[in-house]
């Protein structure tokens, strides 16, 4: 039986606020298209490629963690990018919800291997939405330039198939690896990612390391001259 979208994949919530002006008016700019295929594809580019990957940057307030404020900032890790991906889709009329996985080897620098201490990233975000009476997965994490950087491929969406994570890089070395799927999500559980969050990575987001007065464009640039 199919996993049919609910008016919940279509609701404006604190976090994915698909009714916040500023992400309507990035869904009208951006939903082009004569099918909802079209527009999901298109939102999802405009959210890959138009807002850069900075995990140096976590904010895991409910201010920081909503949808908008990637668009003020410019950047986002992959949590918020995907609230905005599923936002901006809702704002669009089209059903959408979060969906997280623990994968290994994801994209990072050595600072933040060294300031995380393990390989292993929880809550890895994507979006799920609903095109031609199937759920598809999107994942618009990583900017092209940074997987230009890395010697990834892009990741696609096609809005027909899941568009997951990166499993080999340009030469075919293995990359990331799914651990464990967390599942999918209407809203986007914070507290239960911050609860984690500490209990991993309580390095990663105490006050004052390494990351918080680091830029992540510049270490990646260093590290792939």
């Amino acid at each position: 039986m199919t996993d049919q979208p609910t008016p919940a994949t279509l609701r404006a919530t604190a976090l994915i606020d698909s009714d916040a002006p500023a992400v309507r008016a990035f869904a009208g700019a951006h939903a082009r298209g004569d099918s909802e295929r079209e527009r999901a594809v298109a939102l999802y580019l405009a959210v890959r490629d138009g807002f850069r990957y900075d995990p140096y940057r976590v904010d895991l307030s409910p201010e920081g963690m909503a949808a908008s404020r990637v668009l003020g900032n410019g950047h986002g890790w992959c949590v918020p990018k995907a609230a905005l991906l599923t936002a901006a889709c809702r704002a669009a009329g089209i059903p959408a919800r979060m969906g997280f996985a623990d994968v290994r080897n994801h994209l990072s620098t050595e600072r933040m291997r060294q300031t995380m201490q393990t390989d292993l990233f929880i809550w890895h975000g994507y979006t799920d939405i609903w095109l031609d009476g199937r759920w598809v997965k999107a994942t618009p994490a990583f900017n092209i330039e940074l997987c230009e950087r890395f010697g990834l491929l892009p990741l696609a969406f096609d809005g027909r198939s899941d568009s997951i994570y990166h499993p080999f890089d340009k030469a075919g070395q293995r990359h990331m690896e799914y651990v464990n799927q967390r599942g999918t999500f209407d809203d986007l559980p914070l507290a239960q990612i911050t609860a984690d969050f500490r209990r991993m990575y309580g390095n990663w987001l105490s006050a004052g390391n390494s990351l918080q007065s680091a830029n992540f464009a510049r270490d990646v640039e260093q590290e792939t001259q």
